[in-house]
C-alpha cells in the first residue's frame, strides 16, 4: 500500500503528469510480491491483478529471449574468405555447395558451410528441385550400379547451325560414360556410339530414355536386345523419370554451352572431351554422391584453410581450374 500510494503521490499530484506510469521498479517490486504474498490481490489500489500477470508475463519472455539468445556461427579468418573469394573468381558458376564440396575434397579442414560460403559471394543460385515417384525412385536406388541413362540435346554453333549431342551417364557414379556429336542423328549413328562406348561386352543391364524416334525404333531396340540391355522407356512427357540424364544435360549447357560458343562440330567435340575428361569426371563434386567427383581424387592430408596452399590448372582457358595441393 505504501509503494501504491508513493507512486500515486509522485505522478498524480503533478499537474504535467495527468495519468500514473508504474515504473519499472514499480513492476519488478510487485512482481516479486506476487510470488511471495498470499493476499496480493487484495492489496492492489492502482492497478489490476491482470495487470501484474502481464508484467510478470512480459518479463519472462524478455529473459528467456535473452538466454536464448544465438551466438551465431563462429568468425572465419581473412586468409579462409580470401581462399572462398579466389576460387569463386576462378570459377564464377560454381554455387556455395560446389566450393563447400571442392574445399571438402581437397583436404581443408572444417571448410566453412555453403550458406557461410554465399555471404561472401556476389550472387547464387538455388539448384532445382526434383519431383519422385516412389516406386521408380526405389527402382533407381536399387539398381544404380547397374543403370546408365541416355538422352538428346542440341546446342547452336556461331553460323547458327544446329548440333546434335548424345550422352551416356552411370547412375551410380555420375559418370559421364561417353558422348558423340553430329549434324544428323540416326539410328544407325546411335547404334555405332553405344558400340564405341561398351568395348569387350561391357553393357549396363537397363538403360533409361526418353521417347525420342531414334531410341524407340525397331532398329536401336533390337541391337539393346542383341546386347542384353534392358530397356527402361519413361512416361509420355515425364522428364523427371531421366533426371540423371536431365541434370547432366543441364549441367552441360549452363557451364559449357551458354559460356562458349562452339564454331563447328569439331570445336565442339573439343570443348566437350576437354570439358569431361579435364574437369567433369575428374574434379567437379556432386552432391548426389556426397560431394565426390566421378573418378575418384587424390585423398589430401587435412590442412587448416590457413596453411592450405593450392596450384591451380585452367581448363577451357580458364573458364575453370581445377586444383592439386601444394606439398
Amino acid at each position: 500500500m505504501r509503494s501504491q500510494l508513493a507512486s500515486y503521490v509522485r505522478r498524480f499530484e503533478k499537474e504535467n503528469i495527468p495519468t500514473p506510469r508504474p515504473t519499472p521498479a514499480f513492476r519488478q517490486l510487485w512482481m516479486l510480491l506476487s510470488k511471495h504474498l498470499g493476499n496480493w490481490k487484495e492489496s492492489l489500489v492502482m492497478v489490476k491483478p491482470d495487470t501484474v500477470i502481464r508484467w510478470h508475463r512480459t518479463a519472462f519472455k524478455f529473459y528467456w529471449k535473452q538466454e536464448s539468445q544465438k551466438i551465431g556461427r563462429p568468425t572465419i579468418s581473412p586468409a579462409t574468405i580470401q581462399l572462398i573469394k579466389r576460387v569463386h573468381k576462378e570459377n564464377p558458376l560454381l554455387s556455395p555447395e560446389k566450393i563447400h564440396e571442392k574445399l571438402q575434397i581437397l583436404g581443408v579442414d572444417q571448410p566453412p558451410a555453403p550458406n557461410t560460403i554465399a555471404k561472401y559471394l556476389p550472387s547464387t543460385r538455388k539448384p532445382p528441385s526434383e519431383k519422385q515417384i516412389q516406386f521408380w525412385k526405389t527402382f533407381l536406388q536399387n539398381h544404380q550400379e547397374e543403370i546408365w541413362a541416355t538422352d538428346f540435346f542440341t546446342i547452336p554453333t556461331l553460323t547458327f547451325n544446329v548440333l546434335h549431342v548424345l550422352v551416356i551417364i552411370h547412375h551410380k557414379t555420375r559418370k559421364i560414360v561417353y558422348f558423340g556429336v553430329t549434324t544428323n542423328p540416326t539410328s544407325e549413328w546411335t547404334i555405332q556410339q553405344f558400340r564405341n562406348a561398351t568395348p569387350y561386352g561391357k553393357v549396363p543391364k537397363y538403360l533409361i530414355h526418353d521417347n525420342d524416334p531414334i531410341f524407340c525404333s525397331k532398329t536401336f531396340q533390337a541391337f539393346l536386345q542383341s546386347s542384353d540391355i534392358i530397356a527402361k522407356k519413361t512416361a509420355y512427357r515425364s522428364p523427371w523419370q531421366n533426371a540423371y540424364a536431365e541434370r547432366v544435360i543441364g549441367t552441360i549447357k549452363r557451364e559449357l554451352a551458354d559460356q562458349v560458343i562452339p564454331l563447328n562440330e569439331r570445336h565442339l567435340r573439343d570443348l566437350l572431351t576437354e570439358y569431361i575428361k579435364s574437369y567433369y569426371n575428374t574434379h567437379r563434386t556432386h552432391q548426389g554422391i556426397n560431394g565426390q567427383t566421378p573418378i575418384p581424387s587424390t585423398v589430401y592430408l587435412p590442412t587448416s584453410a590457413d596453411e592450405t596452399v593450392l596450384e591451380a590448372t585452367p581448363v577451357l582457358n580458364g573458364l575453370y581450374h581445377t586444383y592439386m595441393k601444394a606439398a
